[in-house]
Order: structure tokens, then sequence, then C-alpha cells
């Protein structure tokens, strides 16, 4: 009897970095990209996945840890379906990122930016929510960002335009598969 060996598994991106750097936005468009290819490919956004699976999780050190392991099991699950998964999510504490990172063997992206740049970005108004009081521990404010030591890539988007991100981060994909 042969035994062939099994499928290789697709990639996993995980995109880390502060609020507003573009984490999200850089995932859509990687996504809109493989599609167009015809691969299959999902996008884990922290915030939506949350809201929508696991509202009560708050933003301790404890939920937030609890909130990547999530996010990895449910990336996980689309990785063994075949699906190219694109997780979007802060994931402030690097301990917790590795954990999950090094059991899905993903790529690690500290999507980046300089605070002063994101606070004027503010898409959503968390900065000045955040600066007010009225949102305790928020990463980069209130609460610690520890960013990654070794990333597979850095993409600094005060200094790089979303198309050039998204070119990388299709290059990176593409030399991974």
């Amino acid at each position: 009897m042969t035994r062939s060996n099994p499928p290789t598994l697709p990639p996993v991106l995980w995109l880390t970095g502060l609020s507003g750097a573009g984490k999200t936005t850089l995932a859509r468009a990687v996504q809109q990209q493989l599609r167009a290819r015809g691969e299959a490919c999902e996008v884990l956004d922290g915030d939506e996945v949350r809201a929508e699976f696991w509202p009560e999780l708050g933003f301790s050190e404890g939920d937030r840890a609890a909130n990547i392991a999530r996010l990895g099991a449910l990336a996980a699950r689309f990785r063994a379906q075949g699906v190219t998964v694109l997780v979007a999510a802060i994931a402030p504490y690097r301990h917790a990122r590795q954990e999950v990172i090094a059991r899905l063997d993903a790529l690690e992206v500290w999507v980046d930016a300089p605070l002063d740049v994101l606070e004027r970005r503010d898409p959503k108004g968390l900065y000045a929510r955040a600066r007010s009081g009225e949102l305790p521990n928020f990463t980069g404010v209130s609460a610690p960002y520890e960013p990654p030591t070794a990333p597979a890539l850095h993409l600094q988007t005060d200094q790089t335009g979303i198309e050039d991100c998204t070119a990388q981060l299709l290059r990176l994909l593409d030399a991974h598969t």
C-alpha cells in the first residue's frame, strides 16, 4: 500500500498592530486579490469576530488572550478546509500571540504606524475616547502593545501605500504556498 503525502495546508497571515494601523484594510485588499485569482480566503477581524461570537469578553489581559486563542481556533478550522486565512487583530500581548502563531505555523505581519499618525487617522474615534478616559485599557494609550520581535514582514503604513503593502503581502503568501 502506498501512502500519499498529506495535502499542504494554506498559509495563515496574522496581522498585528495598533488600532488604525491598517490591518483590516490590508487583509480585505489581499482577500479581494486572492479571490480574483480563484483562491479561497477568509478574513478574521478581531473586533468583528469578538462582537459576533464572544461579546462577553472584556479587555483584561486574560480576556484578550482568550480572544486570540479563539481566533486561532477559527483560523485552524478554515485552514483545515483549504482556506487561506488572514487574521487582523491587535493581539497586544506577545506571549499570547506567539502561542497561537506557533500552533498555526502562521506568518506574523506587523502592521505599524507611529501613534501620532494613528491618532490623526482615528477612523472610529477610539483614540480620542481613550484620551478622554472613556475607554480604559485602550491598547497604545492606557494598555501596552508588545510589538513582534521577528515578524515575517513589517509594514509601515505611514510610509507605504495600500497597493504596495498589498503586493508585499501577496508575495509573502505566494512564497509560502
